[in-house]
């Protein structure tokens, strides 16, 4: 076999080659990186929601979503995965591929509160996502059937005090949203009432309406036309101040329980990994159709205030909600 002798000053002459060589390849592997984001979106979007139709966060996604298609000149397809209070749908997402064609309309449920009660949680809201914007927020209605002979909170409360565990409340299911916000009022006011979980919140609201069930803590969107149709008695608002599409209701604060609050936001989430250019242009996308008059006017009438975040700005809030219901679910009585 025959050995080549490369000397000192043939080295010298080959490590320049050697560095262009590595620059041209990293060029190339950073251009093929990119194309996908430049291209993108090139084929439809698929954006799901862990909820059924007719629940508050399908109905806010249908009114953004028909725009966004527009802006993006891409079909957008609403894939609506239910179940476990919105869990199944966030696994879903959480486990897609990081390319910026599969989204996720999260809400407090998904990302706050089912981690603070969920012993073992099949996604992690934090590392499994990458926060895009808020949406918006939304307060519960206090609902009642009106052969519940209450107008008030208060009488709500000395109603159920005479009949302990007798008052039958719905919510979406086990460790919903409305079931915690429900549970810690009571734990609040004192009183035992008797929790059943439903599939959906379109279906509590089914069997409020036929006075199968006492109480509902409710979304706007799916009891807003049940109460102007005088089906359901509505008692407060759970915002912080009155909301504006029911300004004449109390909230559940100035009823005498001061520094109770409970709303539902909605946030738009990628997986985890999602290159940052596709979530730059998704923030700029939904900020531009968040701020359009008509999608203002269209959410509002879902009961909806939009709330428009940077990525940073959504991700910040995320970890001070998740805080924040981990605290309050040590404060819920068992059994409510």
């Amino acid at each position: 076999m025959m050995h080549m002798h490369v000397g000192p000053a043939r080295v010298a002459a080959m490590a320049p080659m050697a560095a262009v060589s590595a620059m041209l390849a990293l060029a190339i592997a950073g251009s093929a990186s990119a194309q996908p984001a430049a291209a993108w979106p090139a084929k439809p979007l698929r954006v799901v929601v862990p909820f059924p139709p007719g629940s508050a966060a399908d109905a806010a996604t249908r009114v953004i979503t028909v725009r966004l298609s527009e802006l993006f000149g891409q079909q957008m397809v609403i894939d609506n995965r239910s179940g476990a209070s919105g869990n199944i749908g966030a696994d879903i997402v959480a486990r897609s591929a990081p390319d910026g064609y599969t989204t996720l309309v999260g809400t407090t449920s998904t990302h706050a509160v089912a981690v603070s009660l969920a012993e073992k949680l099949s996604y992690d809201p934090v590392k499994d996502f990458a926060p895009v914007t808020l949406l918006g927020s939304s307060p519960y209605i206090v609902l009642v059937h009106p052969s519940v002979p209450v107008s008030t909170m208060k009488e709500l409360v000395a109603h159920a005090k005479s009949r302990p565990g007798q008052v039958n409340y719905a919510s979406a299911g086990n460790a919903s949203l409305a079931h915690l916000g429900t549970a810690l009022f009571a734990s609040m006011a004192g009183v035992r009432m008797n929790h059943v979980p439903y599939k959906s919140s379109a279906l509590s609201v089914l069997d409020l309406v036929a006075g199968r069930i006492d109480l509902l803590f409710g979304t706007p969107a799916p009891v807003l036309p049940h109460l102007r149709a005088g089906k359901l008695r509505a008692l407060a608002s759970t915002s912080s101040k009155r909301a504006s599409f029911v300004p004449e209701l109390p909230t559940v604060a100035e009823s005498g329980f001061p520094g109770y609050e409970l709303n539902l936001w909605f946030g738009l989430f990628a997986p985890a990994a999602t290159p940052k250019p596709i979530l730059d242009r998704l923030n700029a996308g939904t900020l531009k159709v968040l701020a359009q008059p008509d999608t203002r006017e269209a959410l509002a009438l879902q009961g909806l205030e939009p709330a428009p975040t940077t990525p940073a700005e959504f991700a910040a809030l995320l970890r001070k909600e998740i805080e924040r219901w981990r605290k309050a679910s040590a404060l819920v009585e068992r059994g409510n």
